[in-house]
């Protein structure tokens, strides 16, 4: 036990700073030499530049006295072959020719502080220390610099950022899948990132250097759908007058993401369960099939078990999706990640915008934390930037924000004729759900989360209230 707190305490000890004294005269030499080792310095002299370059070469030294006027190589030749072979003493230059051009020749070489002789020998213990304080200064600086490294490292997946449970989990899961051809079905809210990490996924396996192509099947029209994922050969329907390479040739040996998976129409299901099964495509209007290499992330915002249940998705291709889930937790369940998320947003639009904003007021943020986010973390951006384009000074304040439209009703307002409080509730109940319905465009599966009931218990409740949103 003894020898291991020996250990710790040699571990622990701070090694004295060192010294190199390059002067052609032997009594300041002398001089200098005695002053420093009486203040704790371990000292090394020598008579000329040349002699210091080899000194300087054989150990390093904290700090390195030199003059200018010397025989065989002069101290400006010295300064010179000092920075040439990267050596990162801090040099100080001495000299009783001193002048002010000099000095900063000497400056401009990378000497740190120029000492006139005569000088007392305060001048140069107050040298020293000066430039040890600066060197303390920049290794705090380049700690706090890996201590920021390494947290964003911690709490940073691709271009995600977050540091709640939650969110760490779900790094660590698709950090190791990435790794691997496996196909990835992402599910979440809209706005909660699911393309950030099919991005993430893809630049950090084996296939980051090939393309990564991203499709809506929401956003192009089902008639086209086909023609666009796959391709067509000329000729193939009216106004194909070239062949025309599809989205999954484009993607070959890389990773082709499918967004809004939940909306692909049932006929294309099938071709895309081919796909994933034989790994071939078939062009429109072409008789033959042919090999592609591509990984598959498909991301929805819909429930597809649902789906499936009612008809509205495969069960086969659900199935072959569905290898291995990434469930996206909306924003208003990992709350701790709001200000960090502040933060990254801050400073990306201070460079777009050109902004200097320093961060957000406390009451500012307790508003945000306050906020239910229906629309997860791209609501967050737009509330960042909004507020960082009216925010007056360098801290944003609770009145650049915005969030809600409108003046909602407040607890007491009319809402009906009448005293029943059974009515009330199942008025109000209504209005709830048509409220949630018409935000998220009729998504069923997301209205639920919005109203924290089961999917079944909004079906329920629609038929009750004959709803037909």
């Amino acid at each position: 036990m003894r020898e291991s707190g020996a250990m710790k305490e040699e571990e622990l000890k701070i090694p004295d700073q060192s010294v190199l004294i390059i002067d052609d005269e032997e009594n300041m030499r002398h001089m200098l030499a005695s002053m420093l080792k009486r203040d704790g310095y371990v000292v090394q002299t020598a008579a000329d530049g040349q002699e210091g370059l080899e000194k300087l070469k054989a150990g390093p030294f904290d700090f390195v006295l030199c003059d200018i006027k010397m025989p065989r190589m002069d101290g400006m030749d010295f300064l010179r072959a000092a920075r040439a072979a990267a050596a990162d003493s801090t040099i100080i230059m001495m000299s009783a020719y001193g002048t002010i051009d000099l000095a900063v020749e000497a400056m401009k070489l990378g000497a740190y502080d120029f000492i006139s002789k005569p000088f007392k020998s305060d001048e140069v213990r107050m040298a020293i220390k000066k430039a040890a304080e600066r060197d303390r200064l920049k290794r705090e600086n380049l700690l706090l610099k890996e201590q920021i490294r390494r947290f964003e490292e911690r709490h940073r997946f691709g271009n995600l950022v977050a540091k709640s449970a939650a969110m760490q989990k779900l790094f660590a899961l698709a950090a190791k899948v990435a790794q691997y051809n496996t196909t990835v079905l992402i599910v979440g809210e809209s706005g909660t990132g699911k393309e950030l990490v099919a991005q993430a996924i893809h630049r950090s396996g084996p296939r980051q250097g090939m393309p990564m192509v991203p499709v809506n099947c929401g956003s192009i029209p089902e008639s086209l759908l086909e023609s666009e994922l796959f391709g067509h050969v000329k000729g193939a329907f009216t106004g194909a007058e070239r062949t025309k390479k599809g989205l999954f040739e484009e993607a070959d040996g890389g990773t082709i993401f499918l967004d809004e998976i939940g909306e692909m129409p049932i006929a294309l299901q099938v071709k895309l369960l081919r796909v994933l099964q034989e790994n071939e495509i078939r062009p429109v209007g072409q008789s033959s099939s042919s090999k592609v290499d591509v990984r598959v992330i498909a991301a929805t915002s819909r429930n597809l078990a649902q789906m499936v249940a009612e008809g509205s998705f495969r069960e086969d291709l659900f199935y072959r999706l569905n290898v291995l889930t990434i469930d996206l937790p909306p924003l208003r369940e990992r709350g701790e990640d709001i200000p960090l998320l502040c933060q990254h947003f801050i400073a990306q639009f201070n460079a777009t915008l050109q902004r200097k904003v320093k961060g957000i007021a406390p009451a500012a943020m307790a508003q945000l934390l306050q906020h239910r986010w229906p629309g997860n973390v791209r609501e967050l951006e737009n509330v960042i930037e909004r507020a960082m384009v009216l925010a007056d000074d360098d801290w944003i304040k609770p009145e650049s924000f915005s969030l809600g439209a409108g003046n909602p009703q407040k607890p007491g307002d009319a809402i009906f004729d009448g005293f029943s409080i059974k009515t009330a509730q199942k008025i109000m109940e209504k209005e709830m759900i048509v409220k949630a319905l018409k935000f998220t465009h009729g998504n069923r599966t997301q209205a639920a989360r919005l109203l924290e009931i089961s999917h079944p218990s909004l079906l329920s409740k629609m038929k009750a209230y004959v709803i037909d949103l």
